[in-house]
């Protein structure tokens, strides 16, 4: 498990601008519960959701009882899974967030909690399938939007990658198009060399599965049933081998 560290420079805005949708996704939904309407104040509870001190403590306790290693990002966590992933230190990076791509993981594992089978998505294909470079890539992304900038105005996927094809790279588009991302240069250089750090990692966990499960039911509330096939998951995995081993 990888966790963020500290926030950039250029997401610090981001991460401000999340904060005040929280907060105006908290009135709304007092107020639909205050008017009666269950169903607009359960669609907004999760536009409030954040992760506290208390969440990301008590998750680091369940990790612990799982023998799961964490790892401290200096910086963004997805720059850290792509360094990992392409130092060759982890199999692949897991994340929903498609930013591991663009910091430069060549495999990513998406919708690994989901009950469906997890999307891999490959760097070098998705590459060759656009017919970019990761540099690109990179700028195709700024043109829509990131966690760092926000996009150009009337610019989606399909239209940045044709643009970027067409101009050359994300100047030739700015230019073309009268447009400027503020700290552009910044942005890119920090998709292309993030801070991420070598890191060793023990693959050979040894979870306590009856001390997690009872840490999840007991401190968490948690009903046993809704976590039990979880669980049994995890234990089978002890005695697997091969191929059909996985932790």
């Amino acid at each position: 498990m990888v966790v963020d560290g500290a926030v950039t420079d250029r997401k610090a805005d981001e991460v401000a601008e999340r904060r005040e949708k929280r907060e105006r996704a908290e009135e709304r939904r007092a107020a639909a519960e205050d008017r009666g309407d269950a169903v607009e104040a359960a669609r907004l509870e999760a536009r409030t959701q954040r992760l506290t001190d208390a969440i990301q403590e008590t998750t680091r306790e369940l990790l612990a009882l799982l023998d799961v290693p964490i790892v401290e990002a200096p910086a963004e966590g997805e720059a850290q899974c792509a360094h990992m992933a392409a130092t060759g230190t982890v199999d692949h990076a897991g994340s929903e967030d498609y930013d591991t791509l663009l910091f430069g993981a060549p495999t990513t594992l998406r919708q690994l909690t989901s009950k469906g089978d997890p999307e891999l998505m490959d760097l070098e294909a998705t590459l060759e399938g656009l017919g970019l470079d990761r540099q690109g890539l990179v700028d195709v992304a700024m043109l829509c939007g990131t966690d760092f900038n926000e996009g150009v105005r009337g610019v989606g996927p399909k239209t940045a990658v044709t643009a970027v094809k067409e101009h050359g790279d994300l100047w030739g588009v700015l230019d073309a198009r009268g447009a400027e991302i503020p700290n552009a240069e910044a942005i890119r250089e920090l998709f292309m060399h993030p801070p991420a750090e070598d890191v060793a990692v023990d693959a050979d966990v040894n979870p306590d599965v009856e001390a997690a499960r009872e840490y999840v039911v007991d401190e968490w509330g948690v009903d046993p049933d809704e976590v039990e096939r979880g669980f049994e998951r995890i234990a089978e995995s002890q005695v697997q081998t091969g191929l059909d081993r996985w932790t």
